[in-house]
């Protein structure tokens, strides 16, 4: 299983999965980050972590432990 953490910096994935329950689940989608979404991961924090990711049309910072939570292809 491959996770959003796992992408390169300047690559894109397809999210397929959202991993986790109740309220962190829901932010993440509350962020945009849903099922069939396309997310471009621009850069990543100094200490690499968070990490800057592009998703429908704007700049989103999300946290590694966050990322692990969503499976890509």
């Amino acid at each position: 299983m491959k996770t959003l953490k796992d992408v390169a910096v300047g690559k894109t994935a397809r999210v397929v999965k959202l991993h986790g329950e109740g309220a962190i689940k829901r932010r993440i989608m509350d962020m945009g980050l849903t099922k069939g979404v396309t997310v471009r991961v621009c850069k990543l924090a100094p200490l690499g972590d968070p990490m800057e990711l592009t998703v429908r049309g704007y700049e989103l910072s999300l946290r590694k432990a966050d990322a692990e939570m969503i499976e890509v292809e």
